[in-house]
């Protein structure tokens, strides 16, 4: 097996919470007293541009909220969603701890809409592990399409076979194994450290 040189990790639901998940849909719903289905049926048209980079959080909140009047200020919903999001402390941990050898590029690869990403970047210091950031909102392409890692091989130079995807969806694996990438599937951080090991990463 090929030596293992870059680690390529998602960060919603492996290193934080998602950022905007259903989950934190059906919080804002009771929050805000917002009709769900009316909500979530505009979100699911919207939210594949948002995610995308393809519109912004101003055009995502007029198409899914401010199209009528509310009782509420753009401001206050926006600030919920960003509060939303949590670190999973014991996953960044290992992240932290792989980084500090210096042995390997770590690098995001991630679907997140432009602002949450760029709040999450910055509220949870992620530049202090992550080299580079392959978002979504960034390329204009998503996981689980092979767009995305292309250009992630791409950019950073990387033998498919030298690079670890590490993501918590199953699907989201499918395309980078394809191309020769080794594929993790998170669960949890105990059985996260003990592949990353058997992989020979010196975590």
């Amino acid at each position: 097996m090929a030596s293992i040189t870059t680690l390529f990790w998602d960060i919603g639901g492996v290193i934080l919470t998602n950022g905007w998940d259903r989950e934190a849909r059906r919080q804002a719903a009771n929050a805000f007293q917002l009709d769900w289905e009316d909500f979530q049926d505009r979100h699911d048209l919207t939210f594949p541009a948002f995610d995308a980079g393809q519109i912004t959080l101003d055009q995502y909140l007029d198409r899914t909220l401010f199209y009528r009047p509310h009782s509420f200020t753009r401001e206050e919903f926006t600030a919920f969603m960003f509060a939303q999001s949590r670190e999973y402390s014991e996953t960044r941990a290992i992240l932290t701890r792989a980084a500090r050898t210096g042995k390997y590029l770590i690098a995001a690869i991630n679907n997140e809409p432009l602002e949450l990403n760029n709040y999450r970047i910055e509220a949870f210091n992620l530049r202090r592990d992550f080299t580079a950031f392959f978002s979504s909102c960034y390329l204009h392409a998503r996981k689980p399409e092979e767009t995305i890692f292309r250009i992630a091989l791409a950019v950073t130079q990387r033998p498919a076979e030298q690079c670890i995807f590490i993501d918590d969806r199953a699907m989201n694996l499918e395309n980078p194994r394809r191309l020769g990438m080794h594929g993790i599937h998170h669960q949890n951080a105990d059985k996260l450290l003990a592949e990353l090991q058997s992989l020979g990463i010196e975590v």
